[in-house]
């Protein structure tokens, strides 16, 4: 057998032997890791590149990239920016919005800004619910809006047969 440091006795030459095995298989496998783990923190493989490249120092690469690493993974943070925004998605569809002056949250039916004041909406002259500035018809009471021309009305051509089967064409008018 292979005396390493000159040692002569067979049962301490193993024990040094395997030692040294298995310190070159724990270094290996700190290669790796370092390599795995950047690749699964950093998006840019050239910094990937250089920590594995920092890791062939034995043990010292691998403890300064451990310390100089970002500390969560890329699909965290992308986790992360979907639940964002689905929350901001959520947001939108409750009743909530700002205000257009002081950005304030006020809820859809507000008429003022309770922090500056604002009109935010003009009340219905019927049933005095908040109407949407360019409505022209109160959806609630049917009042139409003072001061907001209504909708154009458009003219569509209907198909008709009479009593004798033939098909004419006349235009019809419909408030759209």
């Amino acid at each position: 057998m292979l005396a390493v440091f000159g040692i002569d006795s067979d049962g301490l030459n193993l024990a040094v032997n395997l030692l040294i095995l298995f310190l070159v298989v724990v270094y290996l496998a700190l290669i790796y890791w370092t390599y795995a783990d950047a690749r699964r923190r950093i998006d840019d493989r050239m910094l990937v590149a250089c920590a594995t490249a920092a890791s062939l120092f034995p043990f010292v690469g691998t403890i300064i990239y451990m310390i100089v690493r970002p500390p969560e993974y890329l699909d965290d943070v992308r986790e992360r920016e979907l639940e964002i925004q689905a929350a901001e998605a959520r947001l939108h569809q409750l009743d909530y919005a700002l205000c257009p002056n002081c950005d304030y949250p006020v809820e859809r039916d507000f008429m003022r800004c309770p922090s500056c004041h604002r009109r935010l909406k003009d009340p219905c002259v019927n049933c005095q619910r908040p109407l949407d500035p360019t409505w022209s018809i109160c959806p609630y009471c049917e009042t139409e809006v003072p001061g907001i021309a209504p909708a154009p009305t458009r003219r569509r051509r209907r198909r008709h047969e009479d009593e004798f089967g033939e098909t004419a064409a006349f235009d019809i008018q419909s408030d759209v």
